[in-house]
């Protein structure tokens, strides 16, 4: 019983290295496509031993089925590429009214 215990980790190992190899082969070939199944192997192993590891894998795996949303950052109706025109809104500001910014003490 020990010594099957005591050859668990070097034949974990051997069955990685098989693996991976078999692996490297079928890229070479382009007849692998998705996730390496010695990547999974050793993400898994490592999972066991550190738990914010299970919480990457769980976060990969949701943002992977997220949804992916334009950028926030422009609004895109302003943008016609077509037409070589943008069109940019003007923000007044609520004191004064000068698009510039605030009014300056004296100008009026």
């Amino acid at each position: 019983m020990e010594t099957a215990l005591a050859l668990t980790g070097p034949a974990a190992v051997l069955l990685l290295i098989l693996v991976g190899s078999w692996e490297l082969i079928r890229v070479k070939r382009r007849k692998q496509s998705g996730t390496p199944l010695a990547e999974t192997y050793v993400n898994e192993l490592t999972a066991v031993f550190y738990g914010t590891k299970r919480m990457e894998l769980d976060h990969r795996d949701t943002v992977s089925m997220m949804r992916e949303e334009d950028a926030q950052g422009a609004p895109p109706h302003g943008v016609d590429l077509d037409a070589g025109t943008v069109v940019v809104p003007v923000n007044r500001s609520a004191r004064s009214g000068n698009p510039a910014g605030p009014a300056t003490p004296g100008s009026s």
